[in-house]
């Protein structure tokens, strides 16, 4: 694609639905080297590894956040081999348009922004809010989208969601010196290693100092938050819909996540039939701006598997498997009371 950088990388506009939708992209994926492949490479597997890897990675931003709420190690990390694509949607920031109060709308115009670009299939990571509008896209253009990260986020109906947390009520209310160090309260955890962590993240969350997205307006937290009390609300059956999103699905979120609780990743993970979880220790809801490398290493893997490659094992090995599950709590015992 571009050699342009988190840092470097144009603000581009494009219009639909009536809306002017800016965006930025970015970063460029490799290219397929047959002679890799001692054998030769098989067609079927090339054409797949080649789709693949030409999928760009649309981003999905947070509470009031805008293009430069995102970390330039996640971005620029996850840069590295596919296209990555940043934008605000709907009345946020440098996008034209008001914020709609409800997350379906607000993923109808994601999507109408991903078609206007001419994309036909495309990888999402959607973080707090935004993975409630990855999931709406999901649910309403299920061909357009290969696989899902979800971070720091949760389902409808999901634990304590009908309105922002009592913790994340007095975060987002209080006054801080420096208006930036907000995020040190609303990602990370108060341990000093947490804290530290955070301080970092904020050197290069300000490191784009020309053409950087302007903040929020006033309208756009009401907005949102009355979107996340319709989201919110529980109701029977709540989470049923969660058995309709076939796509390999990643769930990512820190241990003590004060903003959406993180057992609401949990709930994600149990519901999501091709889903799985990671959880970071002594983290809130931005781990993976506490642990970026380690995040970027994950995600990258998760998205550069091919499923159809997955080998099934052989019946004969069921009783193998069996064996080693059972085993597998008694050697976690025993590596405890080695360490004790």
């Amino acid at each position: 694609m571009n050699q342009h950088s988190h840092q470097t990388a144009p603000t581009q506009f494009v219009e639909a639905n009536g809306i002017r939708f800016a965006y930025r992209r970015f970063g460029k994926a490799p290219d397929l080297d047959p002679n890799l492949f001692l054998d030769g490479i098989d067609p079927q597997y090339q054409a797949e590894l080649g789709s693949s890897i030409g999928v760009p990675l649309v981003f999905n931003q947070h509470f009031t956040g805008t293009m430069d709420h995102w970390d330039p190690a996640v971005t620029d990390g996850l840069a590295k081999d596919r296209e990555v694509i940043l934008f605000d949607n709907a009345g946020i920031s440098s996008s034209s348009g008001e914020v709609p109060t409800t997350f379906e709308e607000m993923g109808a115009n994601a999507i109408a922004f991903v078609k206007a670009l001419g994309l036909k299939r495309v990888d999402l990571l959607g973080f707090s809010i935004g993975g409630f509008v990855a999931q709406e896209i999901t649910l309403q253009a299920a061909g357009l989208v290969r696989r899902i990260v979800l971070v720091g986020t949760g389902p409808r109906g999901g634990r304590n969601m009908a309105t922002l947390t009592p913790e994340a009520q007095q975060i987002f209310g209080a006054t801080y010196k420096v208006p930036e160090e907000l995020w040190l309260k609303v990602h990370f955890t108060d341990s000093d290693a947490s804290q530290a962590a955070g301080r970092e993240f904020l050197k290069r969350f300000l490191r784009r100092t020309e053409n950087r997205d302007p903040e929020v307006n006033e309208k756009v937290a009401p907005a949102q938050i009355e979107a996340i009390g319709k989201w919110g609300v529980q109701r029977k059956g709540s989470f049923d819909y969660l058995k309709t999103i076939r796509q390999p699905t990643l769930v990512v979120n820190g241990d003590s996540d004060v903003i959406i609780y993180s057992i609401n990743s949990w709930i994600l993970q149990q519901n999501i039939p091709n889903a799985q979880l990671i959880i970071y220790p002594d983290a809130s809801h931005g781990s993976q701006y506490q642990y970026p490398e380690r995040f970027v290493r994950q995600v990258s893997d998760f998205l550069s598997e091919y499923d159809s490659h997955v080998p099934d094992f052989p019946s004969e090995y069921d009783s193998y498997v069996s064996e080693y599950d059972a085993a597998a709590p008694a050697v976690f015992e025993s590596t405890q009371a080695l360490g004790s």
